[in-house]
């Protein structure tokens, strides 16, 4: 298929900008919205969005890394043609999954909104939201063999499509819908994910038709005589992403365990039910939400090593998956500490910047080491995904869940721990699932750890750096700056300070640099600061 020009980690980088991008979209949109439809309209829109993710997760979760998967395989070694069977085959089973859903759950809305939710009116929504199940199932097949070609630009510029139309489509029709009641603006915000559906597939259609040319001459490459059977291809599919579905089920599960277990040990602690809520919605709605922002970078730094690494393997060259393996690890390491640090140094300051609410920093600056385990296990579920080992995750993250539960119930339940022992306990359960998973690499993959380059050096840049941010942000205060712009100082300047340290020291080699957009401009400008002259 198209000839492979980035490496896997500049299209981390392309997915990772498009993440950023997509959830400040995400997250910017909700509060006109609610200003706009008020509690109501906003209760209808919640009241639909939840099952559409569900049945999404359903139609799609896993499907697109499997593809992308077996589509970088057969590309490695030269089987165009089967590639391209996988992907038309793939296509055919999103789209009938997605059909089938959307249509159930039109059938279905009366008895959704009347007899489930308790309200008539979410009918309209339910019924609106519906066709996007289809669109986005297709959308995620061609994402996924674009993937597999190891060309994220397409997935990246689709995904900031969809949340560009959603949003548009969410105003428009919600303006346009609202003096016939608030039902149907409701109705009229949730069809924005129907219109960022097909906003998201036209781009992919566009870039799938203007390579069409470059995939067929491929095939013709192709001297291959024999394809898979598309019911061994379905087989493959479904073998392969059910264990990542599962997987992506664990934490869900589990956090519905800890909303029952945390509130009850807290109360059991001396807490009132009200300050055991305050507590809980602390920890859940303020701190767990800015550990997962730095996991855009892994997010997406997991679904380039997917493909990248099954190429590897498909070629048999375990040298190649190694390295690969190892950098993954090693960037999503430099990422991690620095944001683990930052979080715990200036944990306070932050809460009191986004929240306004100080005592929001006490589960944040505990949870904020979840960060690091976090990132890693990401990576390295993406590394076993892609040597074949779907399952080792699921089993390692299982493990980790009902540890995290555990800790939860033992901790959480003493008084002067309250709720930083349902924090520590998310911690634990990262960490014991993300070393499980490293261990497992190591092995599947033959990685030889670089202890010096991997953590050492990336831990001296992150202590300094987290000096650094705690003497400014002080010094700021001191001098009559205000909180919230001294917050917001000490970040910059702690980021600055960790990137210019760590290429100082050698924790950010020249390879790094090369294999990211513009890299050799900017090692042409470090060289002549002597960053690279040892």
């Amino acid at each position: 298929m198209t000839e492979k020009k980035n490496s896997f980690l500049k299209g981390a980088l392309i997915l990772t900008v498009a993440g950023f991008v997509v959830k400040l979209l995400g997250a910017v949109y909700r509060i006109p919205l609610a200003l706009m439809i008020k509690d109501e309209g906003m209760g209808l829109y919640q009241m639909a969005y939840p099952i559409y993710v569900t049945l999404l997760s359903i139609s799609t979760a896993g499907l697109p890394t499997a593809i992308s998967k077996m589509v970088a395989e057969d590309v490695a070694i030269g089987r165009y043609k089967n590639a391209y069977r996988i992907f038309r085959v793939a296509v055919a089973v999103l789209a009938s999954v997605g059909i089938i859903l959307t249509l159930g759950l039109i059938a279905g809305a009366e008895i959704l909104s009347t007899r489930i939710l308790g309200n008539p009116k979410a009918i309209y929504p339910i019924i609106s939201i519906a066709p996007a199940i289809f669109f986005v199932s297709i959308m995620s097949s061609f994402r996924g063999f674009f993937q597999g070609l190891q060309d994220m630009t397409p997935s990246a510029v689709s995904q900031v499509a969809e949340q560009l139309g959603r949003v548009v489509a969410v105003f428009v029709l919600a303006t346009w819908l609202l003096p016939r009641g608030v039902e149907y603006a409701a109705a009229g915000a949730a069809f924005g994910p129907v219109v960022g559906a097909l906003s998201g597939l036209g781009i992919l259609l566009v870039v799938y038709v203007n390579r069409k040319n470059e995939i067929l001459a491929n095939m013709h490459k192709d001297a291959s005589k024999t394809l898979e059977n598309p019911l061994r291809i379905i087989y493959r599919l479904f073998a392969f992403a059910i264990p990542i579905t599962l997987g992506g089920l664990i934490i869900p599960v589990m956090n519905l365990a800890d909303a029952a277990i945390v509130n009850r040990r807290l109360q059991f602690a001396g807490f009132t039910v009200k300050r055991a809520t305050e507590l809980y919605g602390q920890l859940t709605g303020m701190a767990a939400p800015l550990i997962n922002l730095p996991a855009i970078v892994t997010i997406a730094l997991s679904a380039s090593l997917v493909p990248a690494i099954s190429e590897a393997m498909a070629l048999k060259n375990m040298s190649l998956a190694a390295l690969r393996a190892e950098t993954g690890i090693r960037i999503s390491i430099i990422f991690g500490l620095p944001a683990a640090a930052g979080m715990f140094v200036l944990a306070t300051p932050i809460s009191v910047l986004l929240y306004r609410n100080p005592d929001a920093g006490i589960p944040l600056a505990v949870l904020s080491w979840g960060v690091i385990f976090l990132s890693l296990n990401q990576t390295t579920t993406g590394i076993l995904q892609g040597v074949g080992k779907t399952l080792i995750p699921v089993r390692n993250l299982m493990i980790g869940a009902f540890a995290k539960v555990a800790i939860n119930y033992a901790l959480t339940g003493i008084a002067f721990i309250n709720i930083k022992g349902a924090a520590l306990g998310t911690v634990a359960g990262y960490m014991i699932s993300s070393l499980l998973n490293f261990g497992a690499v190591i092995r599947h993959t033959g990685l030889v750890m670089d202890i010096n380059h991997m953590i050492i050096r990336p831990v001296m840049a992150t202590i300094l750096m987290g000096i650094a941010v705690f003497f400014t942000h002080g010094e700021l205060v001191n001098l009559g700056i205000g909180r919230n712009m001294a917050t917001l100082a000490a970040v910059a300047c702690g980021a600055a300070i960790y990137v210019i340290f760590l290429i100082i020291i050698g924790g950010l080699r020249r390879d790094d640099l090369e294999m990211l957009p513009g890299g050799r401009r900017i090692i042409a400008v470090l060289n002549k600061f002597g960053a690279f002259r040892r």
